[in-house]
This record gives structure tokens, sequence and C-alpha cells, in this order.
């Protein structure tokens, strides 16, 4: 979910004004150090909004004055943060290559992958992990199958709260952070998912595909992550939720999960 560009300074919890005004040197005192990060984070997060843009509309969207945009994009620049061509600036492939080693529970990717192409293998379908953070459903990994074409897993988009993934993580008790928008039966939907150990979502990102998923667990029994399978309309999802569940037995059992439980 996009915040709006008034937000900015809300979410670094440091203003513009700070960073302008000496904030931006070289991490002197005063907390300047601190000043340039939350200065470069807010560039970086323009530039993921705007999806590109020139320096003034990078200023404009940032609230920092262009002086400072300037200095802090040549900075990016030198580390392969963001990109330059004719049209301004971009995200950097040095943050893709950052952005792909992350993941929320060490080993996570390792004990999915075998698991995850074995079941897109046999199903079909396109298989993923994903996990949920600030309202987005965020795909780690994921395995193509060959009976649905998913444009959406090629775009590696964030998605919304509410897939089948997002879905069956904010049904567990752990979940702290309520989604911006929550319908009036989702207390009615969230106790179903929790009882059913898997959640199902129709046409949420493409027409005509379906998706079930199922959380996986840490040695705590605490749901770190969910599996997803993904098939096209001639195939009902509800199918797919005992081998999606056996599947997420087997990867919880590799992240030390072995009695890994049903959230209740």
């Amino acid at each position: 979910m996009r915040d709006d560009g008034g937000s900015v300074r809300a979410r670094t919890g440091i203003g513009a004004e700070r960073i302008a005004a000496g904030g931006d040197g070289d991490g002197g005192g005063g907390g300047g150090g601190r000043s340039v990060l939350a200065g470069a984070f807010t560039l970086l997060a323009a530039v993921e909004r705007t999806g590109g843009a020139g320096l003034t509309g990078l200023s404009r969207e940032s609230g920092l004055p262009k002086a400072t945009a300037h200095r802090l994009l040549e900075q990016l620049l030198g580390l392969g943060a963001v990109e330059r061509d004719a049209d301004g600036y971009r995200i950097g492939s040095r943050m893709f290559q950052l952005g792909n080693a992350w993941q929320p529970h060490p080993g996570l990717r390792a004990a999915a992958a075998g698991p995850a192409r074995r079941l897109a293998a046999v199903t079909g379908a396109a298989v993923g992990v994903a996990v949920l953070r600030h309202d987005r459903t965020l795909v780690l990994d994921w395995a193509p199958g060959d009976a649905v074409a998913f444009p959406a897993l090629r775009d590696r988009s964030a998605w919304p709260w509410y897939t089948a993934a997002g879905k069956v993580l904010a049904a567990a008790p752990e979940y702290r952070f309520p989604p911006t928008v929550t319908p009036a039966s989702w207390p009615r939907e969230g106790r179903a998912i929790r009882e059913r150990g898997v959640a199902v979502d129709r046409g949420v990102l493409t027409p005509g595909v379906s998706c079930v998923a199922a959380p996986l667990y840490d040695v705590s029994g605490a749901p770190v992550a969910a599996l997803f399978a993904a098939t096209g309309p001639a195939r009902r999802p509800e199918r797919l939720a005992d081998v999606v569940r056996r599947t997420g037995t087997a990867i919880s059992a590799g992240l030390g999960g072995g009695r890994s439980r049903r959230i209740t």
C-alpha cells in the first residue's frame, strides 16, 4: 500500500529541515549521521513511489531541499543504490541485490526451495513463499508452474494484505499490525482460516487466478512466512489445500518447527 508524499516526514521521524540545516554532513556530531541516513531512505522511498523521476520531482516528493536531494542522490549513485538515465533517477541494481538477500527467518529460503519446486512440479501451480509486512504481501521466492500464467509474480510486486498468503498470516494470534481497512467479515473469516489452517483468495491479483496458502512455523511455533500455490480457473484452489498444508509442514520441519501447530 503506497503512502502519499505528505507522510514522508512522519515516517522518517526526522524532518527535512533538520537534514537541510546541517544534518547532511559527513556524520558529525549532533546526530548528523542519523540525519544523512534518514534523508537517503526518504529519497529512496520517493524514487520507489514515483517509479523514477528527476531531481526537482524527487525533491518535491521527498520534502527535501533540492541541494540536499542532489547531494544525497550523488552519494547513492556512487553506491549503486540508484541509477540515472535521461528521465532522471531510478532504483539501482544494488538495492535489488540487497532485497533478494533478505529473509524473515534464517534458513527460510533454503528450507523452502526444494519443497516448493516439487509442489510446483506435481501440481502445475505457481508456488511461492511470502511474508506480510506493513499491510503488504511480499513475495520472497517462487517456482513457476505449467498450469497458470501469473504476471503479478513476474513483476514481483508488493501485493495487498488480503491475498491468501497475507490472510493466513494476518489470522494468526501473533499478528499485531491491523490492516488499514479491515472488512466487517474479517473476524469470522480469520477464525475459519485458523480452523482450516489455510486461506484462499480468488482473482485478487489476476482475474481467473486463485491462491491457497498455509503458514510456515519456526521452532517456537510462531508463523514466519506463508507457502502459497496459485492455479488457474480450471482447478479449484481448495483441492490444493491438503498438499499445500503438508508441504508447509515439511518446510516448517526444516526450520526446526517439526511440531508446527495449526494457528489457533
